[in-house]
């Protein structure tokens, strides 16, 4: 049963279509829009982008154009991604996770760029502020250490038993560490003892949760562009090694982990598209305000509790914005 509807990636288009630079001349604004994970994991967030630009009548293909990247979680595909971008040219970049965006701000000091997903933009240097950036580059910070705490509470409510957890990261992502620490300073309010599972390449995630199998009680994933690629991998995995499975976003337990908790990404992508509206329309980045999510999703997947054994609290149910039956 779905607590949220989303709506239908064609919406109407407004009655005017916005004036932006270069339309007298017949060339349209551009917007590159370079994804951290692959074209399939994308496409919901994706769609919601989309959808939102079109409400505010940039129509693509008539009074806009966007180009689509996939990085496919690999941040060098990315640091070679952002040159060819940079050389169609491009009016603005859209791109999300804190390694992808340096990635991209390495190649351009000019171009505005937009982040969907940051997990520390001061920290790593992306902007001088969340109220001033001051550069060319802002976005949404996603604020996923501050709900770390609330995603391990609810896992231990439907899995009672939980002793040992497993944490699942991607090294090779600096911005995993934050996650990765606030998950590790839980765990030890919490009581629990801890496994930390490394990866790097897509290929170390099969042996990584096979060889948790009889050793976690459930499984926590750090979420980067290459964990939420491989979601629906993870999960089978999780669910043939006996793990419950806590994830970061809403699309993670649609491809069948047991919950998740963390900020609404269809919202996020359509707040992305606000901003890349103000740029079109003139305004800089450095003086457009880093924003903060303000809607959060618990989504329970009833068709894996039932699988794993596991009886979801009413409790639990009754807070959550979505189950799937």
């Amino acid at each position: 049963m779905k607590r949220r509807e989303f709506f239908s990636v064609i919406g109407g288009a407004a009655a005017a279509w916005p004036l932006a630079a270069g339309a007298q001349t017949g060339k349209l604004p551009t917007v590159g829009y370079l994804a951290g994970g692959s074209e399939a994991a994308s496409r919901p967030v994706r769609a919601a982008f989309v959808q939102r630009l079109t409400e505010l009548g940039w129509i693509e293909g008539r009074s806009v154009r966007i180009e689509y990247r996939w990085a496919d979680g690999a941040v060098k595909r990315a640091i070679e991604i952002a040159p060819e971008l940079i050389r169609l040219p491009v009016d603005v970049i859209v791109t999300g996770g804190d390694a992808y965006v340096i990635a991209v701000k390495s190649a351009t000091a000019t171009i505005p760029i937009v982040f969907f997903a940051a997990g520390d933009p001061v920290g790593n240097g992306l902007v001088e502020s969340l109220a001033r950036p001051g550069g060319n580059v802002t976005g949404l910070s996603l604020q996923l250490t501050e709900t770390v705490g609330k995603r391990l509470e609810l896992l231990r409510e439907v899995v009672p038993a939980l002793h040992r957890l497993a944490i699942l990261f991607n090294a090779a992502d600096k911005q995993v560490n934050l996650e990765l620490d606030a998950a590790q300073a839980a765990v030890r309010a919490l009581s629990l003892d801890v496994i930390r599972s490394e990866i790097r390449p897509g290929e170390d995630i099969s042996p990584a949760v096979e060889q948790l199998k009889g050793q976690a009680d459930a499984l926590y994933v750090c979420l980067d562009p290459l964990t939420f690629t491989n979601a629906a991998r993870i999960n089978a995995l999780a669910l043939a090694a006996r793990l419950p499975v806590m994830h970061g976003v809403r699309e993670s337990a649609l491809g069948g982990g047991l919950m998740s908790y963390g900020p609404d990404f269809l919202d996020i992508s359509r707040r992305t598209a606000d901003l890349v509206d103000k740029i079109l329309k003139g305004e800089k980045p450095a003086n457009i305000p880093v924003e903060q999510p303000t809607k959060f999703d618990l989504v329970i997947n009833l068709k894996t509790a039932k699988a794993l054994g596991l009886t979801v609290p009413g409790t639990v149910l009754a807070r959550a914005d979505e189950v799937i039956e």
